[in-house]
């Protein structure tokens, strides 16, 4: 056998042994805490959540319902829809007497939507820490108007700040009812009161 053949049959198992399938993450330690993420809460958001709110001015009731997820190579992502029903009404003078004008939607607001979430964790450059990241984008479901034609109902990327069998919090959204600012969903099926 000629040297140079022996060298390449000497070099080629060393040269598999030495590719591999598995990815290289640019920060491994995010997706190492994804994964465990991903592992302890989409269980948990499986299912049905709402919320409402009803002020004097302003009345918001909205529902999510998240399905199972399916796992990939960055983490898992599922699919959801939710229903929206948003009013408002101004306080007005009327012959020197303050009153309300009837409850009229939002536009562009109401409507039943789907779309996809995932949960992600993500490094904080800033602080050096990280956060929990619930993210959602979702598009209303009847696109008859111009306005909702490019319009999302969800464009969410927001800090994930409580998961457990009864409550789901988040940060922003449209209403906010907690401690920290934060939008505050119960679990279980509802209809709006109004």
């Amino acid at each position: 056998m000629k040297p140079t053949k022996a060298l390449i049959l000497f070099l080629a198992p060393l040269a598999l042994a030495a590719c591999s399938s598995d990815p290289e993450w640019a920060d491994p330690e995010a997706h190492e805490k994804t994964m465990e993420l991903q592992e302890r809460y989409a269980p948990l958001l499986v299912g049905t959540w709402h919320v409402e709110r009803i002020g004097e001015k302003q009345r918001y009731f909205e529902k999510l319902t998240f399905s199972d997820s399916r796992n990939d190579i960055v983490g898992s992502r599922g699919t959801f829809s939710g229903l929206r029903k948003w009013q408002t009404r101004q306080l007005v003078t009327i012959n020197g007497e303050e009153r309300y004008t009837d409850w009229q939607d939002v536009e562009g607001e109401n409507g039943t939507f789907t779309g996809t979430w995932q949960l992600v964790w993500e490094r904080n450059s800033s602080e050096g820490d990280g956060r929990n990241i619930l993210s959602l984008s979702a598009s209303f479901d009847d696109e008859t108007t111009l306005s909702q034609l490019y319009y999302n109902a969800y464009s969410l990327y927001a800090t994930l700040y409580g998961l457990t069998d009864t409550t789901l919090c988040f940060s922003g959204g449209f209403v906010h009812n907690g401690e920290n600012d934060d939008t505050v969903f119960t679990r279980g099926d509802a209809e709006p009161s109004f």
